[in-house]
């Protein structure tokens, strides 16, 4: 009976390590995401900018006050 029971221990044991390694890759994974999806609005933020001081630039030019 006890030799029973540390077996269920046991492979308790290794369905708790395996869930746990799941998780933490699952979490990395969510990590590396939102990650990218920062970097990717950083960028279309960057993009925005620079089209808006682009535009400034261009009503300047029209209207002569870049002289």
């Amino acid at each position: 009976m006890a030799d029973n029971s540390q077996k269920m221990s046991y492979q308790a044991g290794e369905v708790k390590g395996q869930a746990q390694e799941k998780a933490g890759n699952l979490m990395d994974r969510a990590g590396n995401a939102a990650q990218s999806a920062k970097e990717s609005m950083q960028e279309a933020g960057q993009q925005v900018g620079a089209k808006a001081q682009g535009a400034v630039e261009g009503v300047k030019n029209a209207t002569g006050m870049n002289k």
